[in-house]
């Protein structure tokens, strides 16, 4: 356990940590939840690739899905067969996302979750399905039923590390923290490192809590719009992308001011310093833009520029590239010639070092900043091999 104020997961310079926050064992979730991963069999490596988690007893509920048209056939049953206000338990695979599988995809999703369900003694619209992986190959037939079976009689307060391990893919390490503040706890557990653009999130994320949240969704996609809303690696949204928020309300406390949003932050920050192959993690910050929605298009341009990317990986204060992508994401707006007036060109090779970069548009008060990782190598690699 660490200080108050000073957890170690909560080490981003960009997140503010609340008052008093104290730093459990990340295997330890918040009262009332248990947690198990297993291997099913998916992952050819053999490793844990079938996750549940559960709470002991109701709950209360959000749940973000991806807005991507062509999502996985997990993400299509959470939004026909679950009551996304009262999810009791979530089961999640690594290694296969059942995305493009068709008929068959969605039957195998039903399948988990009705298995799961019995397995927990719940009903199936209280048990949510997630994957992730590989995309447009069917889920191996044998093996996952018995490893719901295997996770669920292993349900373990202290499984999140077992379950963490059990839904992560190409992620260097794992994403997960337990803290405790003005008297309840907030335990998390995320998975993403490629296929990352917000819209709303691109990656999975499991929230516990003790705290008494009236309102889960407003709590949730107010977190997610500072957080998951923020980040892009590579642009690309995901058929998969699921958060979710439990909230048993047994500590009888709400939640502390700025708790739910600092976790969600660094577990964001997280997400693109492990974006495949990144080095760095750099913030985009537009101003005096005619709208807010301008200053986002401004910042994601730049943010998912591969020019921009690679100057960021080699500390290149080349301020044509960051002129580029602006002047391209208000293509058709008369704009004044691009000038060290419009980016300063003197400022920038520090910000480049301090990896922020600013951007004045000179047109307004919109503003807007997105968190980016930067362009590799080892990107080109691992997106090259994923499923050779």
């Amino acid at each position: 356990m660490t200080g108050a104020g000073t957890a170690a997961f909560l080490r981003s310079r960009w997140v503010r940590a609340p008052e008093g926050v104290e730093e459990l064992d990340p295997a330890e979730l918040a009262p009332g939840f248990r947690a198990a991963g297993v291997p099913a069999g998916i992952k050819r490596s053999g490793k844990p690739d079938l996750g549940i988690v559960a709470t002991d007893g109701d709950a209360a509920s959000a749940a973000l899905l991806t807005r991507n048209a062509a999502p996985a056939a997990p993400v299509t049953v959470c939004r026909e067969r679950c009551e996304l206000d009262s999810l009791r338990a979530a089961v999640v695979n690594s290694g296969n996302a059942n995305a493009a599988t068709g008929e068959g995809g969605y039957r195998d999703a039903v399948r988990i979750q009705e298995v799961a369900a019995a397995e927990l003694g719940l009903e199936p619209a209280a048990v949510a399905v997630a994957s992730t992986g590989v995309i447009g190959e069917p889920l191996p037939a044998g093996g996952i039923e018995a490893a719901i079976a295997d996770a669920a009689a292993g349900l373990d307060p202290r499984g999140a590390v077992e379950f963490e391990r059990a839904i992560m893919t190409t992620d260097r390490g794992p994403k997960q923290c337990t803290l405790r503040a003005g008297g309840v706890t907030v335990s998390a557990q995320a998975k993403g490192a490629g296929m990352i653009e917000p819209g709303f999130a691109t990656m999975l994320c499991f929230v516990q809590t003790d705290a008494q949240v009236s309102d889960p969704d407003e709590a949730l996609r107010g977190a997610a719009a500072g957080s998951f809303e923020r980040i892009t690696v590579d642009g690309q949204m995901s058929t998969n992308d699921m958060v979710v928020l439990q909230a048993t309300g047994a500590a009888g406390r709400p939640l502390p001011p700025g708790l739910l949003d600092a976790v969600l932050l660094q577990l964001a920050l997280e997400i693109v310093a492990d974006g495949e192959g990144a080095t760095r993690v750099g913030r985009v910050d537009v101003d005096g833009a005619a709208s807010a929605d301008e200053a986002e298009r401004v910042a994601r341009a730049i943010a998912n520029s591969p020019l921009v990317k690679t100057a960021l990986y080699g500390r290149d204060p080349n301020w044509g590239r960051i002129a580029q992508a602006t002047g391209m994401a208000l293509a058709g707006a008369e704009l004044p010639e691009p000038s060290p007036d419009w980016i300063d060109a003197a400022e920038l090779g520090a910000e480049m070092a301090e990896a922020e970069i600013g951007v004045d548009l000179g047109r307004g008060e919109g503003a807007a900043h997105v968190f980016f990782s930067d362009l590799t190598p080892e990107y080109v690699r691992i997106n090259s091999e994923y499923t050779s």
